[in-house]
């Protein structure tokens, strides 16, 4: 199905992958009323992990944008699953959840994850602009950089 956000996608040279399967006991996203809860995604491309590690130790920040703009490509993946491959039904990212690995004494969190906020307003414009929290923690599962569990409501 392709619509005002694939074309953007299109536009802005990006490919959404297939919405990756869950990695444990739960489900990548769960739907209840015009909400989509989408569970913790991490920076994995075609089943690879990409910048794995800690930020401050084995990654920069820039490198850990890198990483948060992949999650988030996986984050919306999940948002066109639950919508049978329609993202024109989003009406608003509500709110994004961001956990980065990282040294003690970090505190560029936010920074880190402007890579992921970034890229969703440029993606769904208005509509992609959201509550956020950036929590470090000393790791995140497998080896992630960083992980983003996220709200969006829809149609």
């Amino acid at each position: 199905m392709t619509g005002k956000i694939d074309a953007r996608l299109k536009q802005l040279g990006l490919t959404l992958p297939v919405a990756p399967g869950a990695a444990g006991s739960y489900v990548p996203w769960v739907r209840t009323g015009n909400l989509v809860f989408i569970a913790g995604q991490g920076p994995v491309v075609d089943g690879q992990m990409r910048h794995p590690g800690v930020v401050g130790r084995d990654l920069d920040v820039a490198t850990g944008q890198a990483a948060a703009r992949i999650v988030i490509l996986n984050v919306i993946a999940q948002v066109r699953a639950a919508l049978g491959g329609d993202l024109d039904r989003v009406r608003r990212c509500v709110r994004l959840g961001g956990y980065v690995a990282c040294v003690a004494g970090f505190t560029q969190q936010p920074e880190v994850l402007n890579g992921a906020s970034d890229l969703m307003m440029e993606i769904f414009g208005e509509a992609g602009k959201h509550a956020r929290v950036a929590i470090g923690c000393n790791a995140l599962p497998r080896n992630m950089s960083v992980e983003i569990e996220a709200v969006f409501e829809v149609e």
